[in-house]
């Protein structure tokens, strides 16, 4: 087998692109702790390349697993029925193999940074495959919210590697924008791939309660995601801000958007601004954080 296409299935059967987009926030998270104690960068840079290699394997691992639990369900589905896992073009047995590699590895790495790094990649790996994929994925409405709390946990794993005290108002304020920011962006997703949903009996919110539900339900979220930007007040007024402001744009173009397209269309521009909220608030607080330490050394 050609090494490219060696390196492609194993991308795809460890959702690389997951992986990418999960360490920007556990570096927001990384970097919001070393600025927020005054921590040199080069004084735990042992401790960031733990994490990051630790970040790596476990949310990989977590992809793996969720690849081979769902097989059936992806080969219905036309954005998932060429997964590697679908195909064959991986055995099962290798997948379940390679996922408790880099579940050992991972979690060895991130224990390495700090136990409590260790214990929160194990709880948000824990939470992806049993309660979301094996479980809540194919019988609730709620599969998303369940979902969402190991969504959540790579900022929390970052700031864990540098401080044991995850009960800063920042990091919480991390932590919750984290898990809020899913159920719009997944709904979204939900409302464009309903068919698909339907087709592999996945009871995702709008195939089961309809549009205008998730419609509403979506506005509960970015409401109260709003209100949680007040957390950041206590670190930077400046992150509250671009919080708010991200928040408060979502919003309106939900309210706006919903009243003048279709479904579809409305769905797309919430996808799409959903990446843009995710990118800019949390690029905002790495550089932030890292413009302080900088004048800190």
């Amino acid at each position: 087998m050609p090494k490219q296409n060696s390196s492609k299935i194993l991308a795809q059967t460890v959702k690389s692109g997951i992986i990418k987009s999960n360490l920007i926030p556990m570096f927001a998270g990384l970097t919001l702790a070393l600025y927020t104690y005054r921590i040199s960068l080069f004084d735990k840079l042992p401790e960031i390349i733990f994490a990051l290699i630790g970040s790596i394997l476990v949310i990989g691992a977590a992809g793996a697993f969720n690849n081979l639990y769902d097989r059936d369900i992806d080969s219905v589905m036309k954005r998932t029925k060429n997964r590697p896992t679908v195909t064959g073009t991986i055995k099962p047995k290798t997948v379940l193999w390679l996922g408790i590699s880099m579940t050992v590895l991972g979690l060895a790495a991130l224990t390495l940074a700090t136990p409590l790094a260790g214990f929160l990649g194990f709880l948000g790996l824990f939470f992806y495959v049993v309660p979301y994929t094996m479980w809540s994925k194919r019988r609730t409405i709620y599969n998303t919210e369940i979902g969402s709390i190991s969504g959540a946990m790579p900022p929390l794993m970052g700031w864990a590697a540098i401080h044991q005290d995850i009960t800063h108002p920042a990091i919480l304020g991390l932590f919750v924008v984290a898990l809020l920011w899913q159920m719009p962006h997944f709904y979204a997703i939900a409302i464009r791939r309903e068919d698909e949903y339907r087709a592999a009996k996945v009871p995702m919110l709008p195939v089961v309660k309809g549009v205008k539900r998730t419609y509403i339900q979506t506005n509960i979220y970015l409401v109260v995601l709003i209100a949680v930007s007040f957390l950041f007040g206590s670190l930077s007024i400046g992150i509250m801000l671009v919080s708010l402001l991200l928040s408060v744009v979502w919003l309106i173009l939900s309210i706006v958007g919903y009243k003048k397209m279709d479904s579809e269309k409305w769905a797309k521009s919430m996808f799409i601004f959903s990446l843009f909220h995710n990118a800019i608030l949390f690029l905002t607080i790495i550089i932030y954080s890292l413009i302080g330490i900088f004048f800190l050394m």
